[in-house]
């Protein structure tokens, strides 16, 4: 942003010049007539060095934005010389360098997709939004809206919404839009197929087992206050829509409008209009010829969320590698490219989507190097942890199948195994299981932290009518973004991973030898009180193992008695992917670790007759290793 500033008749008539110039792009003539002001004597010194500042950068072609940064970072530091007027940080008929300033490096941080240090620096401007002008407090309320959304806090997003409509008159309402009603809160994680056209890019997310893209819109330093405005209307209907809030989207044509629509349908649930809504943006954005890199990345990428989402896995992952081949052709070399450019990049986001499809079609070792890629940004995300720990433990499981009947009487006797593994650094990110225990314990320990945290928000009684929200500062409104790129989670939705990465936390303790671990994550997954039948299960049958291997059998045959698994949902076993896919199968596995518990403490007899219940295939081989050892003890101990 080229700010003018009010001085005496002449000095403001060659600052107008200069603008003039640099709206124009004629930027040696604006720097020309900057070093006159200068050489004049011009007081606003902070101004005009601000003002040369962003004219350098946009001679080198917008590249250089570290320098533009330091230089504006420079600016902030330097405090007045002895005499020097000081130049106030509120804009109010005056321009000033210093707010101007800290909303372009907001600015810059936000394209570089450090969302947090944007949302840092624009706080104090934030705070004192009523105090600027009209011009820059739609700037700033813009961009801190699309920072809101860019790091999923839809509660506040939709609260500052509130105060830019009730206290600052910045934006009208919404049509249909209601603030005391919402569309139902689906159980599942949902995903919005916004995809935007010349001025925007998207953002994919992968909660779970379903992506999230939603829109990032431009936020040139340059955008006049007019366009802003549009864009600000824009903003809203979309945090309306994020919100599931019924709001009424009228199409006029823009690409933008039409994948909100988009969006809306998927919300709905109703992936098939969300997909030719998108396949219509896509043509009609063809034949005009308006098709860029980052609109074909959006839709490519927003395909796939959907064919994710009804469990296409294959074509997911098409969809998602042809959305990070038009993200590569846009941001082929990032060192080189403009800002902008580097804000539309979005491959993080679409390898964490293609890394769940790559899980889900049972490829863990493109699965985890997808994962390692959003990793490194997303390192506080627990959900992330846990697929990367995922994929882990599903190669080590396709590695041993070639083997798996290869294996001694001693080490048949529990129903997964236990076997020495080599010395594997945990701190080398490679699918093994060592890397996954690792994983497992970043994502517990991420996860109690979170959970410790977690606000709950206030029952609708208790909600205030947004006309009077003004009452309360919007920014005490928080939101559980625990798991960025991710949309918020629900309250059962962190239980429900807590609860995973105990089992496989126990899962992977178990393999490793680490029967203590193994035990105390098995307990706390069986205190858990939201428990799945199917998670009952394991942690019983974990709990069980542990004890064996540690030489304490009754106290094992406490979790392995059958009678449990009666009780036991079978649906719950039935949509899950593994192999128990029925009650008779979990009695089948539970019986046999139960009769290698009486065979362990020389019950043989009642071992026998438990081995003789066991019909299901799951166990047939096991069965018959521990039968034939049974034997043997039984023969010598009678020679005895």
């Amino acid at each position: 942003m080229f700010r003018k500033v009010l001085g005496d008749d002449e000095n403001y008539n060659l600052l107008c010049q200069a603008h003039e110039q640099f709206n124009n792009r004629e930027y040696d003539r604006c720097l020309e007539l900057l070093q006159q002001l200068e050489t004049k004597g011009e007081s606003s010194g902070l101004i005009l060095r601000h003002n040369r500042a962003v004219v350098n950068y946009y001679k080198t072609g917008c590249l250089e934005h570290q320098t533009l940064l330091n230089e504006l970072e420079k600016l902030g530091n330097d405090q007045p010389a002895p005499g020097e007027p000081t130049v106030p940080l509120a804009l109010k008929n005056v321009g000033s360098a210093l707010t101007v300033a800290r909303y372009n490096k907001a600015v810059i941080y936000f394209h570089r997709h450090m969302y947090g240090t944007a949302l840092d620096r624009l706080t104090p401007l934030v705070t004192r939004l009523e105090a600027l002008e009209k011009q820059m407090a739609a700037l700033v309320a813009t961009l801190q809206l699309q920072l809101l959304l860019a790091t999923n806090q839809l509660n506040r997003a939709e609260a500052f919404l509130d105060y830019l409509q009730y206290k600052l008159n910045l934006v009208a309402s919404a049509p249909g839009a209601s603030a005391s009603s919402s569309l139902e809160e689906p159980t599942t994680a949902t995903a919005s197929t916004a995809a935007a056209a010349a001025s925007g890019a998207a953002s994919a997310t992968a909660p779970t087992a379903v992506a999230s893209a939603t829109p990032i819109l431009d936020s040139s330093v340059t955008r006049a206050a007019g366009e802003n405005g549009s864009i600000l209307r824009l903003l809203q209907l979309l945090t309306h829509v994020l919100n599931r809030k019924p709001v009424v989207i009228t199409e006029d044509g823009t690409p933008e409008i039409a994948a909100l629509k988009a969006q809306q349908y998927y919300i709905m649930k109703d992936f098939q209009m969300a997909a030719k809504q998108l396949m219509r943006i896509n043509d009609d954005c063809t034949q005009a010829g308006t098709v860029t890199p980052q609109l074909s990345t959006c839709i490519a990428n927003n395909m796939g969320v959907i064919h994710l989402r009804v469990r296409h896995y294959a074509i997911a992952a098409k969809f998602f590698q042809n959305a990070l081949r038009f993200d590569q052709q846009l941001t082929s070399n990032l060192r080189q490219c403009s800002l902008q450019t580097m804000g539309l990049a979005r491959s993080c986001e679409i390898m964490y989507n293609l890394g769940i499809a790559m899980l889900h079609l049972r490829r863990p070792k493109e699965a985890f190097q997808c994962f390692l890629v959003p990793v490194k940004q997303y390192h506080s995300n627990p959900r992330l942890w846990y697929r990367m720990a995922e994929a882990c433990i599903m190669e080590h499981e396709a590695q041993k199948l070639p083997g798996k009947d290869r294996h001694t009487i001693d080490s048949g006797l529990n129903s997964t195994g236990s076997k020495p593994y080599g010395a594997h650094s945990t701190a080398v990110p490679e699918p093994t299981l060592e890397f996954a225990a690792l994983c497992l314990r970043n994502a517990l320990t991420l996860s109690l932290q979170y959970k410790a945290s977690f606000y709950m928000a206030a029952s609708p009684d208790e909600t205030l009518d947004p006309k009077d929200s003004s009452q309360q500062l919007w920014s005490q409104t928080q939101d559980n973004n625990f798991c960025n790129p991710s949309k918020p989670i629900s309250l059962e939705s962190m239980e429900n991973m807590l609860d995973a990465i105990y089992a496989a936390h126990s899962f992977v303790s178990l393999r490793l030898g680490d029967h203590v671990t193994a035990l105390e994550m098995a307990k706390h997954l069986l205190q858990s009180e939201r428990l799945s039948d199917a998670h009952k299960l394991l942690g019983h049958m974990y709990a069980g193992e542990a004890l064996m291997m540690m030489d304490k059998s009754g106290e094992a045959r406490d979790h392995l008695e059958p009678t449990f698994v009666n009780s036991l949902n079978a649906l719950d076993l039935e949509t899950r992917d593994w192999q128990l896919k029925s009650l008779d199968a979990a009695q089948n596995v539970v019986r046999y670790n139960l009769a290698v518990t009486f065979a362990l403490q020389n019950d043989f007899q009642a071992a026998k007759s438990l081995l003789g219940t066991l019909t299901h295939p799951i166990v047939s081989k096991k069965a018959l290793t521990l039968h034939r050892y049974i034997e043997l003890k039984i023969s010598a101990t009678a020679l005895h």
